[in-house]
């Protein structure tokens, strides 16, 4: 049903988290496969995609172009993109697929964009309260996951390679008109 690409840096903990929030989904049916499209090349992702059975795919170039390759590889009708580090909390599995029936069932293309949430853990700092206001004003940002029926990415062009801030593009491409804030909510480390 669901492909998840997650591009990393080679740092392992914060990909385990992603990975760790994953699995209930995966026991669901809901996740088909995870990609790990790595950019640092020092093998450290490539082993934890052995050990999660995750699909590992090594990858030289910009943050948008791993994305992109990342797409291109998923086998899934629908792709959920979501940052090293960003965990989903537990009501995402259902409110999830029942977003991808809705959506399948209407024949309007949409996207579903999880809702942000600050860490409990995190020191409030005085840029948190610029992001927070910019978030109301210019709606949601690229770290907070994005799910889309791949017919639809490859509709919109996906993430463009070589374009200054690619995933930006992609939301501003959606508009508010197309794409859902889901109730679910995503901490983004």
């Amino acid at each position: 049903m669901l492909s998840v690409i997650i591009p990393t840096e080679g740092v392992e903990q914060p990909t385990v988290a992603t990975l760790a929030a994953l699995v209930p989904g995966a026991a669901a049916g809901v996740v088909r496969e995870v990609l790990l499209v790595d950019r640092a090349g020092t093998g450290v992702i490539e082993r934890v995609a052995d050990v999660a059975g995750c699909r590992f795919l090594p990858f030289r170039g910009s943050h948008a172009a791993a994305l992109a390759a990342g797409a291109r590889q998923a086998r899934s009708p629908w792709l959920m993109f979501l940052h090293a580090g960003a965990v989903l909390d537990s009501g995402w599995i259902e409110e999830t697929a029942q977003f991808i029936e809705r959506v399948s069932s209407s024949g309007k293309p949409r996207a579903g964009i999880f809702r942000y949430a600050r860490s409990p853990y995190a020191e409030t700092r005085l840029g948190d309260g610029f992001k927070f206001v910019a978030r109301m004003i210019a709606g949601p940002s690229a770290d907070q996951g994005l799910v889309i029926a791949r017919d639809h990415y490859d509709r919109l062009g996906g993430y463009a390679p070589d374009a200054p801030r690619s995933e930006a593009r992609l939301l501003r491409q959606l508009g508010r008109s197309s794409r859902t804030l889901l109730r679910s909510r995503i901490v983004v480390a």
